[in-house]
This record gives C-alpha cells, structure tokens and sequence, in this order.
C-alpha cells in the first residue's frame, strides 16, 4: 500500500480496513489479523495499526473479544451504509475532478454509463441501487 504523505496513515488505514470490510476481504464476522501482524504486512508501526483499529471499533465495525482478538462486525446494515458512505466518497472526487476538467454534467455521466460493465448496471438495476 502507497500512503499519501499528506494524510496522517493511521487515517489511510481507516479507509483501508473500511475497504476491505466492504468488498468482503474481510467478512462479516471473521477475524481481523493482529495489531503486529498487519502493521508488518502494510510496512507501519503497530501503534498506528492500533490506532486505526480502534477508531474502526468505535464506528462499530469491529469488536474486540479479550482472548481472541478483533472480529468485523455481523451488522449487515452497517456494512451497507459504509459500502454507500465510501461509494458517496468517491463520487464527490470523481465530481470534483470533473469539474476541474470543465466536464458538463450530461458529459460526465455519460462517462460513468459508458464504462460501467454492462452486467454490474444490470445487476444493480434489478436489486434496486
């Protein structure tokens, strides 16, 4: 993972972590790597590690069990809105790109349309998003 140096890391772990809860990398439930292991992995101290985790857990999207460590959450409908709340992220930069482009509305969601995979607008289209 590349860190944006202007961004605090621990912060870019948040989105991180928040990422890999909603595409299932890290599912409902299951366990979430410990504090060392994840900070070796992404190349950080522990303590930054720790320091996302525990503002994860506090957006309640993990929990901690003393003995066995931290788990995502079951909560389906939390999921959810984080899944809409990082969609909603990324459609503000795309529209602040745009329009720093000089891209008209009609323009710049004729772009999305355009590359969206046909199957994905489908599936969407008949589960109501």
């Amino acid at each position: 993972m590349e860190f944006d140096p202007s961004r605090p890391i621990w912060h870019q772990l948040v989105h991180e972590f928040s990422r890999r809860i909603v595409v299932a990398q890290w599912p409902p439930g299951s366990r979430i790597g410990g504090v060392r292991e994840l900070a070796g992995e992404l190349g950080v101290n522990p303590n930054t590690v720790q320091r996302a985790l525990a503002e994860l857990e506090r957006d309640g999207l993990c929990r901690s069990e003393r003995t066995t460590g931290r788990f995502v959450t079951d909560d389906e409908d939390r999921i959810r809105r984080l899944r809409r709340t990082l969609a909603a992220d990324a459609a503000d930069d795309y529209i602040a790109q745009a329009r720093g482009f000089g891209i008209p509305l009609a323009d710049a969601t004729a772009l999305i349309t355009e590359r969206w995979p046909s199957d994905d607008h489908d599936t969407a289209r008949s589960e109501g998003r």
